[in-house]
């Protein structure tokens, strides 16, 4: 068994040795500069203050050092402190004060004759988390506006899940629809927005495919520090992609100063079986980790079985008095069944799919004064899939004489709008067979930022970014000798100021991007909070926060729609064509945040509406005429082409509360979301599509017709998790609920008709997904695990046709040995 698959291509060859050369070679300077540093003391200096930035006095500041403590002070007048340090080493901080919860700030590296800001933010109850995505500087979350989720080490630990995937089902405002078992096509769709409207950062990697396009279901939990999802437009900062948020995840960092190795295995039901090794560790200006797992499960259905294999690492160093120097390696393989939608065909597919994928990031954050701070990044991405379908399923079936295709078995199909159709659908089309299909996605992306604090209160930021893309698709039908590809150079800058007084704070920005497929977009973006309430640790009613944002975000097309764009197809023949633009997202929300019991709990509510605009579309050639379209461009288009003529809008309502109670932590939302397409021209508006069963009710077969909701989002949506700690025994409950959704069957019958189609309304019914986890720790350095998914046993279909897996059971041991 290799760590991660071979890769096939010579470029990502290529590209996975140079990453591997540039890291090994900084492992090699950084244990030279390791062993060559010198003993001798350096300061620890720093400001404690409140969640809303006020000073707090004579809060007693201790400096840890392999978990002793090696020095202690109190903050002066100002919420100022300051520590020598003995020698050169590794620190940590432990923060306390009357009324605030204790805070613990990671291990951070004082050189000799340093002098090291470390600035503390104390908070009343439930602990504050620290906030990335949000602006260009990272802020506590209760300075905070945007709505922001963060799932971190420990509660992902506590789930006992393999799959990121399942821990994002308890973000608020999000839906997750996986088309099947362990490792089929895992959406996330986030208030409202497509699949492909979310920017996904993995150690700072821009990891979706070209176009914003992005697979949660091959991502493994592996090595993973926390996840970090921001529910708003933020192209301000992110540029492409980023139109309805972000989703960030972080590999870990070694901690302690002896190697600490964790080795975890489980199996369970359905053939599931999974290891996972890591080891990790600290020493004066290096630190280390690296992370292995492997999974495996049959699934429920034939031709599901899956594979994942990953890899995650990550080498530190302190270089000189004031930089962190940081290199990510992440890479992983999968190898699935993909059966199709068997509750549509009665019989399952043969195709499968291989897939790999190779992250390397660099990156170098140096505090040059005490005012200005930098931030260098390299990071690189190369990814690629091979599907094949090798021979045709189900019966061949040629009415018309000219070449057939190939039927399911006979189904009868019911939908949750009460709705029921019988007949044989086309499962594969005719043609030559094995029919493979290839993607691959190369990206190499510099960026730069620097943040100044020309005053305590007024921070500026702006950075810029320069990439390169690069991206082939491939199936059996194009010309092998000149495969469908694009190469994409872009780039973008921004400027962001944040500023905030107390209870009152600000942060606008505005960046430029340039695309090559597109141009130039503008982007802007402003929010604030304002606090009626301030913190309190008396009272039973605690802070009252308002929040507002507003933005706009902007996705590049996809490669297969750059290449069946209108302008790329009549390119050279018509004038007066333009290019493809940009699709946008218009967005604003509005909330209102409530502290309740001293702080242990705190519940939010927030009206969010974003308007996406400029939405891609095929549109056949007959219909182009339609947009203003000369007739000559339509005729040259042949059958049609991608142009931006949809458009949607989608608005609600997002509550959610979380608490911590003695031994207990409770987390809940609950979304309501109205959605509603308001252009279109794909979704069946000139000619919609009408099953004869039917006839006075008009489907879209393909998309939603005008008027009716985006598919796959429901109205109501819910999740909560509940843990109860005792000892050594922690059992935690976690349940996604989700209302019926529009959808489509997709299906053609033998005949290329509609007989198979179901009206679109409520066609997925509403499911709950209940699960359970429970632990024991055995020893200090052993734990016994429980994961029992799907609870209920409930029969459901995330998304139509695709049965979910059932009750699923997993049990293991995680043994940790070394460490501190």
């Amino acid at each position: 068994m290799t760590w991660f698959a071979p890769v096939r291509s010579v470029a990502a060859r290529r590209l996975t040795m140079r990453a591997f050369v540039v890291l090994f070679s900084f492992i090699a300077s950084m244990v030279g500069a390791a062993n060559a540093a010198a003993d001798g003391s350096g300061t620890v200096t720093g400001t404690v203050t409140d969640q809303l930035g006020g000073a707090v006095t004579g809060a007693t500041v201790a400096l840890m050092r392999d978990g002793q403590t090696v020095a202690e002070g109190r903050t002066d007048g100002q919420g100022h402190f300051s520590m020598a340090t003995a020698d050169a080493g590794r620190y940590a901080l432990q923060v306390d004060a009357a009324g605030f919860v204790v805070a613990h700030v990671d291990p951070f590296f004082v050189a000799t004759g340093a002098k090291v800001p470390v600035n503390v933010t104390l908070s009343i109850g439930v602990a504050q988390v620290v906030v990335v995505t949000a602006t260009a500087e990272a802020q506590p979350a209760s300075q905070v506006a945007a709505s922001v989720t963060v799932l971190d080490r420990r509660l992902l630990s506590d789930l006992a899940k393999p799959d990121v995937a399942e821990a994002l089902r308890l973000v608020p405002g999000v839906n997750v629809v996986q088309v099947g078992g362990r490792g089929t096509a895992a959406s996330l769709f986030v208030r409202g927005g497509t699949s492909a409207f979310n920017k996904v950062l993995i150690d700072g990697v821009p990891a979706n495919d070209i176009g914003g396009v992005f697979d949660f279901g091959d991502v493994d939990t592996t090595g993973v520090e926390r996840i970090e999802v921001l529910r708003n437009a933020n192209s301000v900062l992110y540029g492409n992609d980023a139109l309805t948020g972000v989703v960030a995840l972080t590999t870990q960092r070694g901690r302690t100063r002896v190697p600490e190795a964790t080795y975890s295995i489980d199996g369970g039901t359905l053939g599931t079986q999974r290891h996972d090794l890591s080891v990790g560790g600290a020493t004066n200006r290096v630190d280390y980790f690296a992370a292995f797992s492997h999974f495996d499960t049959d699934n429920d259905v034939a031709n599901n079985a899956y594979q994942r294999r990953t890899f995650a690492s990550r080498l530190g160093f302190a270089a000189g008095s004031s930089t962190d120097i940081s290199a990510v390696v992440r890479a992983g393989s999968s190898h699935i069944g993909l059966p199709n939608a068997t509750s549509f065909y009665g019989v399952a597919d043969d195709s499968t799919k291989k897939a790999d994928a190779q992250m390397f990031s660099l990156e170098a954050d140096t505090r040059v004064s005490p005012r200005l701070k930098t931030s260098l990044r390299y990071a690189v991405l190369h990814s690629d899939y091979h599907l094949t379908n090798p021979a045709p399923t189900g019966q061949y079936s040629d009415p018309f004489g000219f070449g057939g295709n190939y039927l399911g078995d006979q189904v009868t199909i019911t939908g949750a709008n009460g709705y029921s159709v019988s007949g044989r659908a086309i499962l594969d089309y005719g043609g030559v067979y094995p029919q493979p299909f290839d993607a691959t996605t190369t990206r190499h992306v510099v960026s730069g930022q620097a943040n100044y604090r020309l005053r305590p209160a007024f921070n500026v930021a702006a950075g810029a970014r320069i990439e390169h893309e690069y991206g082939v698709s491939q199936s059996s039908y194009d010309d092998p000798t000149a495969p469908p590809k694009t190469t994409r150079n872009n780039a973008g800058a921004f400027v962001e100021a944040q500023v905030g007084r107390r209870s009152l704070a600000l942060t606008a920005g505005l960046a430029v991007d340039h695309n090559e497929t597109y141009g130039v977009a503008v982007t802007p973006r402003l929010s604030g909070t304002a606090y009626l309430r301030k913190p309190s640790a008396t009272s039973g009613l605690g802070e009252t926060k308002l929040m507002f944002n507003a933005g706009t975000g902007i996705k590049a097309p996809t490669l297969s729609q750059e290449l069946s764009s209108l302008f790329t197809v009549v390119k050279g023949t018509v004038a007066g064509v333009d290019p493809i633009g940009p699709e946008r997202n218009t967005g604003f929300d509005v909330g209102v945040e409530q502290g309740v019991w001293r702080g242990r709990v705190r519940a939010r509510a927030s009206y969010f509406h974003n308007n996406f605009s400029d939405l891609i579309e095929y549109v056949s050639a007959s219909a182009l005429t339609k947009l203003a379209i000369s007739q000559q461009a339509a005729d040259a288009s042949g059958f049609g082409a991608y142009v931006n003529s949809s458009s949607y809008r989608a608005q609600g309502v997002e509550v959610s509360a979380d608490a911590s109670v003695s031994h207990v932590n409770f987390m809940a939302s609950y979304t309501f979301l109205d959605a509603k397409v308001t252009k279109s021209l794909s979704g069946g508006v000139l000619a919609p599509a009408v099953n004869p069963a039917f006839p006075n009710i008009q489907i879209g077969q393909y998309a939603p017709l005008v008027g009716a909701r985006p598919f796959r989002r429901p109205i109501n949506s819910g999740s909560l998790m509940a843990r109860f700690v005792q000892g050594p025994f922690q059992v935690v409950l976690a349940g996604y609920f989700s209302g019926k959704q529009d959808d489509s069957t997709f299906l053609s019958d033998e005949f290329f008709g509609s007989s198979m189609l179901l009206p679109n309304h409520n066609l997925d019914a509403g499911f709950q997904k209940v699960d359970l986890s429970a632990a024991y720790t055995i020893h200090p350095r052993a734990k016994w695990y429980l994961s029992v998914e799907n609870l209920l046993n409930q029969d459901y279909q995330a998304g139509a046709g695709f049965p979910a897996l059932p009750a699923t059971l997993r049990t293991g041991i995680t043994v940790t040995v070394g460490g501190r």
